[in-house]
């Protein structure tokens, strides 16, 4: 290569070199940046922003972007070195969402319970012992109901009810890891009494003990099933405590070979009923039945539970059967009737399988044998029919569970 050559050759090379020079540089290229004076480089500018900065730390939960978050535990800000000065929560439509600041100003929750498959934005400030101000935000979504279950349970919080009531819980989705749902519920009572769990199948599980509850106990039930897993994606939402009380012991015992039905308060008999239960056609299921619904009125149509005209209309529909109350699933009611003969009543069985009562139209009349009777009684007494010549009604057919014996009873717990 000839010097002229050679010379041109690293003229171009130093300006390729100066270009890379100039466009990997951050700021402009006075004499000053470029010989390394302190004042103006970029680590100078870092630090001194930092020194700015609050020492306050905000932590979200969930994190920004999460989903399947709980309705229940999520929503929680907290800070470290600071204390908080304003959380604001809103839905993805703009609603705000009520919360509380805790008494040291370092956490805040909301005060109410979230929605399900709902996106929620968080903003949260903080300040640090300086006063210097920090900020975070945040946004997520809740869990699905396709993707979670909830049970729905009887009885009520805060209900008073007999001696024979279950806690009967049916789930919205079919559960397929049982033992870690039931291990989220627990069932105590005051009483002591030993408490087990019953599958039915995959949607319901019932409570009870070996013997009805003790009169006068309380019966706590616990759902801690936020998070738990009942089947391939799908997670309980639930983070409740419910109570009931027990009331009287007051079983009955209808006598369809007599046509009585005794009415006993602590194993005395305080009461006894002439009755009507299922002709020999349409006999009354045998067995302990529970009491798990009533109505001063209702309407009961034949078509609804099988018995039909060859028309396809029902054989019966009366708009307002008087104090009824339920138990089965299936339709067996014990209620009054006031179509029938009062000579029925004590004498001769006639009904398509339930059990009946006198009783006056309108159930206005306190007097009746069925209006005393429905007044004396609790959704979770005890109804035992006896003697009618039936099959003993099956245990999930209502809140029947007494009519399967202890072992077996255990035998369908999942843990």
């Amino acid at each position: 290569m000839t010097n002229s050559k050679r010379r041109r050759s690293l003229t171009a090379a130093s300006a390729l070199l100066g270009g890379v020079l100039v466009l990997t540089a951050c700021s402009g290229g006075d004499d000053a940046g470029a010989s390394g004076n302190g004042d103006t480089s970029q680590a100078k500018v870092d630090e001194a922003a930092a020194k700015k900065s609050s020492e306050a730390q905000i932590t979200i939960t969930p994190k920004d972007g999460s989903d399947n978050a709980s309705i229940n535990n999520s929503a929680t800000v907290t800070v470290t070195k600071g204390t908080l000065t304003g959380v604001t929560m809103t839905t993805q439509d703009g609603k705000a969402v009520a919360g509380q600041l805790s008494a040291d100003k370092k956490s805040w929750k909301p005060s109410v319970q979230l929605e399900r498959s709902t996106t929620y934005k968080l903003a949260a400030e903080a300040k640090d012992s300086e006063g210097r101000i920090a900020h975070e935000n945040a946004s997520f979504t809740t869990v699905s109901p396709a993707n979670s279950f909830i049970g729905s349970f009887t009885p009520d919080n805060g209900s008073t009810v007999g001696v024979g009531m279950p806690v009967s819980i049916n789930f919205d989705k079919a559960i397929t890891n049982k033992a870690a749902v039931q291990k989220g519920i627990t069932v105590s009572s005051s009483s002591g009494q030993e408490v087990a769990c019953h599958w039915f199948n995959a949607n319901r599980m019932d409570c009870r003990p070996e013997e009805y509850w003790k009169e006068g106990s309380t019966v706590t039930l616990k759902l801690a099933l936020d998070g738990v897993e009942g089947a391939s994606g799908i997670h309980g939402v639930q983070q409740k405590t419910v109570t009931f009380h027990i009331g009287r012991n007051q079983v009955s015992y209808v006598d369809a070979q007599t046509h009585q039905m005794k009415i006993t308060r602590d194993g005395k008999v305080v009461k006894t009923i002439p009755i009507s239960a299922g002709a020999p056609d349409n006999k009354t299921y045998e067995g302990q039945m529970v009491i798990s619904e009533k109505f001063k009125q209702t309407r009961m149509n034949g078509a609804t539970v099988g018995f039909k005209d060859s028309d396809g209309k029902g054989e019966y529909d009366i708009k307002d059967v008087p104090h009824a109350m339920r138990l089965t699933t299936s339709g067996t009611f014990i209620h009054g009737n006031y179509w029938g003969a009062p000579s029925v009543f004590g004498s001769v069985n006639t009904s398509h399988g339930c059990v009946g009562l006198q009783d006056k139209k309108g159930a206005d009349d306190p007097s009746t044998p069925a209006a005393w009777f429905f007044n004396n009684s609790l959704i979770g007494d005890v109804v035992v029919v006896q003697k009618t010549g039936d099959k003993t009604v099956s245990p999930d057919n209502g809140l029947n569970g007494w009519n399967m014996d202890w072992a077996q009873w255990k035998a369908g717990s999942a843990v």
